[in-house]
């Protein structure tokens, strides 16, 4: 998908996601999304189409790192807890708990009896969060292993996206097959009418992310509030400057 046709239909979408924002702000509802998926997928760029636009104080992303040694011996769920929405808010799982499913299962980060723990408690712990008024959203990323090779290709070529791949990544592009028997394996145990899983192909990242975004506006009721317009007073006096007294000097930029 070319990028001005893009950027023409992400717009609108993005004015409907404010809209959203304020009706979760006026109703006090809570949002969960969690966005899984091959690397490389695309699932940081589609959350940043969705939080870029969002107050940061009510749309947060969360990203976890590898567990610690102490966050090794909890309860698996316990670390991603804290980070649920609260009143109003969006959180956006860049990965989630979804984790114990795909590389720890497939790299062998956990044992067959905590996997098999995991999947059993998954449906539990979403009816859970779905019995306490907590909308939540699972989305798949779907990409096929071309695509996901060209991806890796261009990231290790920039620079600015090198960091994007990890040991990790690399070692998993030779595990593309059981990957995916994962993830058929993850689909059977955890999708439920209650927090069913939504698969959107990614093999084009653009269109994807538009599909992913109306797909989501879709699922919820009308979530148009009216709102009054906002008029700014004219200032009472001359418009100030920016001064600058004591030690303190600006820098000098050069552009």
């Amino acid at each position: 998908m070319k990028k001005k046709d893009y950027e023409a239909a992400l717009e609108p979408l993005q004015l409907e996601l404010n809209n959203l924002a304020h009706w979760l702000k006026h109703t006090g509802q809570r949002m969960l999304v969690l966005f899984e998926g091959r690397d490389a997928a695309g699932k940081g760029g589609t959350i940043g189409a969705i939080a870029g636009v969002l107050n940061p104080r009510q749309v947060h992303v969360v990203a976890l790192a590898r567990p610690t040694e102490r966050e090794r011996t909890q309860w698996y769920f316990q670390r991603y807890v804290p980070h649920l929405p609260a009143a109003g808010e969006i959180v956006l799982f860049d990965r989630s708990w979804y984790n114990r499913a795909g590389v720890e299962k497939v790299m062998g980060y956990c044992t067959a009896a905590e996997y098999k723990r995991f999947l059993r408690q998954v449906p539990i712990f979403e009816k859970l969060l779905c019995d306490e008024g907590i909308l939540l959203f699972k989305y798949w990323l779907a990409t096929d292993q071309v695509q996901q090779e060209e991806r890796f290709a261009e990231r290790a070529s920039d620079p600015m996206k090198r960091w994007k791949i990890s040991p990790i990544d690399i070692e998993a592009r030779e595990r593309y097959a059981e990957y995916g028997r994962a993830r058929d394996a993850m689909f059977g145990a955890t999708h439920r009418r209650h927090a069913p899983w939504h698969v959107v192909d990614f093999n084009d990242q653009r269109a994807g992310r538009l599909n992913l975004i109306r797909h989501l506006l879709d699922q919820l009721p009308d979530y148009k509030v009216a709102e009054k317009p906002l008029v700014l007073p004219p200032l009472s006096g001359k418009p100030g400057r920016e001064r600058y007294t004591g030690p303190v000097k600006p820098i000098r930029g050069r552009y």
